[in-house]
């Protein structure tokens, strides 16, 4: 039986780009925010972003959300944020100084639970230098809550790793938002171009001083004026953007498209009835995969177990949630317990462009299959027990 695998990365190919790497070579500038770089950020701005504010590109987005905390942060101790997230996330803070401090997320669209984020706010004080939610699996998070927090004095840094190409209302994620947005270009994102990523904010000069840290804090001189590193994108990474920029739209139509045959087929199967929970995504996404919740431990792995006896791969995203890792487990945290339930529950579909109507077929199948009860945990009715 022919695998299904959970990723299978997809990059504009060589032709789609060969012409900006002939412009490139003429040039002769290779990195160091050159003309392609300078062309790619512009037309961001213009198509993305309706020429609001600024943006700046890097090499990766963990170095992304470095240069974004290192900038805006105030004077505190802690970083306040999901543990369900990618470990980039807490790392990043450490790496600008900062302890973690996770915060439980909400059982609908598995972002920072509003009401508990200002408890949390509350208890720690001016000990809070910045908040970086995490825009989880790409959905459209509310940003108005972050908004007023920035206007109170508290900075905000928005992972929205997954989220170049999600939107609500045809306004692209992050759009007009003061503080910063960290976008991921890594080959497994919806917009893959190898290793990259974007920052943006409507704070023009926030995004200037991250430019220059990204280049050694140099100003025009050789000399370091802050705390900077290297972190540009380079004409090459730039050239593979600008193409993936043509190619995206469909990209993103594509992953829609998908998406919506998941769902469609999954109400069919029962399994929606019989507990298992998509995650409520806010406006439209540009799906990476399909997050999945089963209802208990032992459905969880009923469906693991059949999906590989039908040779198909899933995973499991973010398991173990950051506060079990080690790097992370002495970090202050608040109440988690919807964070260990997604921990226990959480299962992810495979999303990827080129994944045929009979792959989903076989994975949604694997689903309705685990869905099914066992004999054991059924009524004399025959329907499922509470």
């Amino acid at each position: 039986m022919e695998k299904v695998p959970f990723l299978r990365p997809k990059l504009v190919e060589l032709a789609d780009y060969a012409p900006l790497l002939a412009e490139m070579d003429r040039v002769r500038q290779y990195t160091n925010f050159g003309p392609l770089n300078t062309r790619f950020e512009r037309r961001i701005l213009d198509e993305w972003m309706g020429g609001e504010g600024a943006a700046t590109t890097v090499c990766n987005a963990t170095l992304g959300l470095m240069l974004a905390i290192s900038e805006i942060k105030r004077p505190g101790r802690y970083a306040v944020m999901p543990s369900f997230t990618f470990a980039a996330t807490p790392l990043a803070a450490q790496w600008c100084g900062l302890e973690p401090y996770f915060v439980d997320v909400d059982p609908q669209e598995w972002v920072l639970d509003p009401r508990k984020l200002r408890q949390a706010l509350d208890h720690l004080g001016k000990d809070a230098a910045v908040v970086v939610p995490y825009a989880t699996c790409g959905t459209h998070m509310d940003l108005r809550p972050y908004e007023d927090l920035m206007r109170s004095g508290v900075p905000v840094v928005v992972d929205a790793a997954p989220c170049f190409g999600t939107s609500l209302d045809g306004r692209q994620f992050g759009r007009g938002f003061s503080g910063a947005v960290v976008f991921s270009f890594h080959a497994t994102k919806a917009f893959p171009v190898g290793e990259g990523g974007l920052v943006y904010s409507a704070d023009q000069n926030l995004i200037r001083r991250m430019k220059l840290a990204s280049n050694y804090w140099f100003d025009g001189g050789r000399e370091s004026l802050g705390l900077g590193l290297n972190a540009k994108l380079s004409e090459i990474g730039a050239a593979v953007a600008l193409a993936t920029l043509d190619a995206f739209p469909a990209s993103v139509d594509r992953r829609k498209q998908i998406y919506r045959t998941y769902t469609r087929l999954l109400d069919a199967s029962g399994a929606l009835d019989a507990g298992w929970a998509l995650q409520c995504v806010r406006g439209e996404a540009a799906y990476q995969w399909l997050p999945l919740i089963a209802p208990d431990v032992p459905s969880r792995d009923r469906l693991l177990r059949i999906a590989a006896e039908r040779n198909i791969e899933l995973r499991r995203y973010f398991v173990p949630p950051c506060h079990e890792h080690p790097q992370f487990q002495d970090a202050s945290r608040g109440d988690l317990s919807m964070t260990d339930r997604l921990g226990d529950t959480a299962i992810s579909l495979p999303l990827w462009e080129d994944l045929t109507d009979e792959m989903i077929f076989r994975v949604v199948g694997a689903v309705a299959e685990a869905a099914r009860a066992p004999a054991s945990q059924q009524s004399a009715s025959g329907t499922v027990s509470a």
